[in-house]
C-alpha cells in the first residue's frame, strides 16, 4: 500500500479484497455499522477494504489489491478484474493464483 500511495495514488482510488477474512480495517470500519461502512466507500476519499462477501457491492476503482488470504479465489479474481480501472494486484500464494488465472503469474 506504501508503495502505490508513495508513487501518486491518492487513497481513494484503492480498493483492496481480501479472499476470506477481512482485513483489520475492514473490521474496525463495519464495528460502527454497515451504513458507516458503506458511506466510507461512498465517499471515495479513503483506500477502501472489503472482502469476498461484501466485495460485489463495491465500486470501480483504478487500483483494486486482491490479498489471497484463503477462501476461493477463482470467485473474487473474475469480480476484482472487473472493478479494476488500471491496476489489479494480486498478492499470495502463486500457486493458487496461477490457477484461478490459468497463466504464469
Amino acid at each position: 500500500m506504501d508503495l502505490l500511495l508513495d508513487s501518486g495514488r491518492a487513497p481513494g482510488e484503492v480498493l483492496v479484497v481480501t479472499t476470506d477474512s477481512q482485513h483489520p480495517w475492514a473490521e474496525h470500519e463495519l464495528s460502527f455499522g454497515e451504513a458507516s461502512y458503506w458511506k466510507q466507500h461512498d465517499s471515495g476519499d479513503d483506500v477502501f477494504y472489503t472482502d469476498a462477501v461484501h466485495a460485489p457491492r463495491a465500486a470501480t476503482r483504478p487500483v483494486v489489491v486482491v490479498a489471497v488470504n484463503g477462501g476461493s479465489a477463482a470467485t473474487v479474481l473474475p469480480l476484482a478484474h472487473s472493478r479494476a480501472g488500471a491496476l489489479l494486484i494480486v498478492c499470495g500464494d502463486p500457486q493458487q493464483i496461477n490457477a484461478v488465472l490459468g497463466a504464469g503469474v
